[in-house]
């Protein structure tokens, strides 16, 4: 079938023939030919061992989140530094409120009040999640029964020291009170409770036997422990090096001289030893425990006030 197609001009007119085909045809659309780019094969991996996947964080049921909150109202209503305790002891998030509340009960039965809990609970959050009749309680009873502290005292040694009552009777405070009666010979030991918590083996041995290493017999290492128990809550690299190093370097002075008085090693080495010695220079004519502290002019009498 043809279709004519009439063009109209001014000048003339006439008409072309044209053809519309029954079928069209259109090339495919392509993109213009680029170079084929070979790509290397997947390496070959191999796990030296099994791939170890964290384990998803499990969330509190319901009920847990309620004596959570049950947790915290409660020691909110103490004062206590609830989430300091929760960050630096976890296990406490999931202890029964009961046994909280029994262990608060029994240390009020002490004496104790809920200011000491304020200060107490975040020194040792631990106290919080121990049991108290398997542990709080012996701990107790041995402060007042073998230790001798008085029980007007116990509150102090507490607020002073509550990681006592967490202690184990067996394993730690009956052998730290034998080790300083027997080998260092403290006859009143109730007067350094605090020390009881402390480790025999890792606490009082090394301080020991670095006093030794420093030329110190160990019979006079022994008494000047006797002297001043305190040394042993010294750190060894920030207290008794430098403190020696300036003390025989700088100061010139003779072991006998901290065996007669080791409460050296409890002042500060820039606050006051350094200071006071050198102010004090004519006072390496006399005892270390006889220096005598310059104040505005003025001198003070106190054994041992120059450090």
């Amino acid at each position: 079938m043809q279709e004519t197609l009439h063009l109209s001009s001014s000048s003339s007119s006439s008409t072309i023939p044209i053809s519309r085909p029954k079928h069209l045809h259109f090339p495919p659309h392509s993109s213009p030919k680029s170079p084929a780019i070979s790509l290397p094969p997947y390496p070959n991996l191999r796990l030296s061992s099994p791939l170890k996947l964290k384990p998803l964080p499990s969330f509190p049921s319901p009920s847990g989140n309620t004596q959570l909150q049950e947790l915290l109202l409660y020691l909110d209503s103490l004062g206590v530094d609830s989430f300091y305790c929760l960050h630096s002891h976890p296990p406490l998030i999931s202890t029964p409120l009961s046994q909280i509340k029994s262990t608060v009960d029994f240390l009020f039965s002490l004496g104790l009040a809920a200011q000491d809990l304020r200060r107490i609970f975040p020194m040792c959050p631990e106290l919080l999640t121990s049991s108290t009749s398997a542990t709080v309680i012996p701990a107790t009873t041995f402060l007042l029964r073998e230790a001798l502290v008085e029980t007007a005292d116990l509150r102090h040694v507490i607020h002073r020291r509550p990681r006592l009552l967490v202690c184990s009777v067996e394993r730690q405070l009956r052998p730290t009170l034998y080790f300083l009666q027997g080998t260092i010979g403290i006859d009143d030991v109730r007067k350094w409770a605090p020390l009881l918590s402390c480790s025999v083996e890792s606490k009082f041995i090394p301080r020991i036997e670095y006093l030794q290493k420093l030329g110190f017999s160990y019979k006079d290492t022994i008494v000047m422990f006797r002297r001043f128990p305190s040394l042993f809550c010294y750190s060894i690299k920030e207290n008794f090096e430098p403190k020696f190093d300036y003390f025989v370097v700088e100061m010139g002075r003779e072991l006998k001289e901290l065996v007669a008085f080791p409460q050296y090693f409890s002042f500060s080495l820039e606050n006051r030893i350094k200071p006071r010695h050198s102010m004090c220079g004519q006072g390496r004519l006399l005892g270390i425990a006889n220096y005598v502290e310059v104040v505005r002019g003025t001198v003070s009498g106190e054994v041992g006030g120059v450090l």
